[in-house]
C-alpha cells in the first residue's frame, strides 16, 4: 500500500519505490530505500510527515503515492 493510505504511529518495511531514477536517487540519499524502515506520523489531504532513519520528512501526495509499503 502507499504510505499516502498507511497507518499512523506504525513501523513499515518499504517495499518499493515507484518513482523516475532522478526521484529515487534522492529519496535514497534521504534514506528512503527498499527494505528500509518508515514510520507515518501524519497523514493530511495526501501530504504525509514520516520519520526515517530518526528524520522528519514530509512527502507531497505525489511522492507519497509512489512508496510502497507493508
Amino acid at each position: 500500500m502507499p504510505i499516502v493510505i498507511a497507518p499512523t504511529d506504525t513501523e513499515l518495511t518499504i517495499i518499493k519505490v515507484l518513482a523516475d531514477e532522478k526521484t529515487k536517487r534522492h529519496l535514497e540519499s534521504l534514506g528512503v530505500v527498499t527494505n528500509g524502515k518508515i514510520t507515518v506520523i501524519s497523514s493530511r489531504g495526501g501530504n504525509t510527515i514520516c520519520v526515517v532513519k530518526g528524520i522528519r520528512l514530509a512527502f507531497n501526495r505525489e511522492t507519497a503515492s509512489k512508496i510502497l509499503v507493508a
